[in-house]
């Protein structure tokens, strides 16, 4: 089956939790219909949540609800004031406990913030381009007006990369939409060369870091890619035109 993604994770048990907004629910649910395999891992979410609320409540004892009440209190059954000894109190153990937890909260930092990789990030950004080709619509604001599309980014995600017509070039503007990457939504700009299309991934460089690399061409997953930083962004321009086409209009971007 196919390997679904920790973002598309995410976003499945964000819609079933119904935490999506329309604009952010309506794509995934389009993507939902023409993937089998996202299709069944949501069926699949949802049927889980649908046996969790009917499993039967559990009732509290009138006798273990009074000894909490007591302990929360601080308070004895005979209502005389309970202190804490801390003679017999092992403080290795307790040292340990308290090390111990400290390292399995690090790890869990660590797991939720660790960088990805660049081709884990590549890997993402070629899923997204391959999802967005099958589905009924590749961008969630339609327009070939570059003054439409920046304020549409500024407005959902707070940023916004430069945003370039590049009709003249023979690269028009298609418009964009918000991709999922390394768990981050960005912004992903959609050009057009004939029948194919173009995404523009620019993914917005830590506060602080103007980076700047030189474009270089790979294959990610069967989809000619250029990758390069500047301007505070890091750039991935992703299309199934051949190579040199695809260099071209990473050519054409920079000298605009």
């Amino acid at each position: 089956m196919k390997r679904i993604s920790p973002a598309d994770h995410l976003l499945l048990h964000a819609l079933a939790d119904q935490e999506l907004d329309a604009a952010a629910a309506l794509p995934l649910e389009a993507r939902i219909e023409t993937d089998p395999a996202l299709a069944d891992e949501y069926a699949r979410i949802v049927a889980l949540k649908d046996r969790l609320k009917g499993l039967p409540k559990q009732e509290v004892s009138q006798d273990f609800a009074a000894r909490i009440t007591a302990i929360a209190g601080g308070k004895s059954s005979s209502g005389r004031a309970r202190i804490l000894s801390l003679d017999h109190v092992d403080w290795r153990a307790l040292a340990a406990c308290l090390v111990l937890t400290a390292l399995l909260a690090s790890a869990g930092t660590y797991l939720v913030t660790a960088p990805r990789s660049d081709a884990a990030i590549e890997d993402e950004i070629a899923n997204d381009h391959h999802r967005s080709l099958l589905a009924s619509s590749q961008t969630d604001v339609l327009s070939s007006e570059r003054h439409t599309v920046k304020p549409w980014f500024d407005r959902k995600l707070g940023l916004s990369p430069p945003t370039i017509d590049l009709a003249g070039e023979g690269f028009p503007l298609v418009g964009g939409r918000v991709a999922v990457v390394a768990g981050n939504a960005v912004p992903a700009l959609v050009y057009r060369r004939r029948q194919h299309l173009i995404t523009l991934v620019a993914m917005p460089q830590s506060a602080g870091q103007d980076q700047v690399e030189t474009p270089h061409a790979m294959v990610v997953d069967g989809y000619n890619t250029v990758h390069w930083a500047a301007g505070g962004f890091k750039y991935w321009a992703i299309s199934d035109l051949d190579a040199d086409e695809l260099e071209s209009f990473v050519t054409a971007l920079g000298a605009r």
